[in-house]
């Protein structure tokens, strides 16, 4: 899925982790330790054993970073 495909997404649209990733600009690892050990609020769906994100959380979690 390229970068381009992820972005045109609805915002409740779930991704898996590869793709929140590749989204972020982040490796898959990194989202995994945040996950873990909480260091974000960022919000991860489970749909049994796997971890989905929602792009508008993703979106969110940038705006709330982005600095002017």
């Amino acid at each position: 899925m390229t970068n381009l495909h992820i972005q045109n997404q609805t915002p409740n649209q779930l991704l898996s982790r590869k793709q929140a990733a590749e989204y972020l600009g982040v490796k898959e690892n990194t989202l995994a330790i945040w996950a873990c050990n909480k260091r974000y609020n960022l919000p991860v769906v489970k749909v049994g054993r796997l971890c989905k994100y929602r792009v508008s959380d993703l979106d969110n979690f940038l705006n709330e970073r982005t600095e002017v």
